[in-house]
């Protein structure tokens, strides 16, 4: 099992390198050249960047991903087919990604943009907040702990 990390904006990253530490997963942060940092990964994560182009991170995701595979990703594109590919993949808010309920994201996300190009105004996604890390940390908890 390896963990892919959509990293460009994701706000768990640190998160997941730390309760990912004790179990010796291997942990993946997949970023663009655009969010480069000289910096060093935390002790088994690896980070792989990628064009800047769009849904380049979610190609080389797709790419590496196999069936057991997490998934960490807040592109609704990229869960569905992920989840087709037998993945599980999590939200950084703290939910979960189903087969049950990706239909009806991916419908709200082509009815919001659909109003965006005709010109309306449509709501974005609300700040991170401290209890969506609470729920991130508890969702990823139980998924590691299901899992291994």
């Amino acid at each position: 099992m390896t963990i892919y990390v959509d990293a460009d904006a994701c706000p768990v990253k640190q998160i997941v390198a730390e309760m990912t530490y004790p179990y010796t997963i291997p942990v993946v942060f997949v970023k663009s050249f655009s969010h480069f940092s000289h910096g060093y990964d935390p002790p088994g994560v690896e980070t792989i960047y990628v064009d800047t182009g769009a849904e380049a991170a979610d190609y080389r995701i797709m790419q590496l991903a196999q069936k057991g595979d997490i998934i960490i990703t807040q592109d609704y594109g990229l869960a569905s087919l992920a989840l087709s590919k037998g993945c599980t993949v999590l939200h950084h808010k703290g939910f979960k990604y189903t087969h049950q309920n990706i239909d009806y994201l991916l419908q709200s996300r082509y009815i919001n943009a659909k109003a965006r190009k005709s010109g309306k105004k449509t709501k974005g996604p609300k700040a991170f907040s401290s209890e969506d890390e609470a729920k991130f940390q508890d969702l990823f908890h139980k998924t590691l702990e299901s899992l291994i």
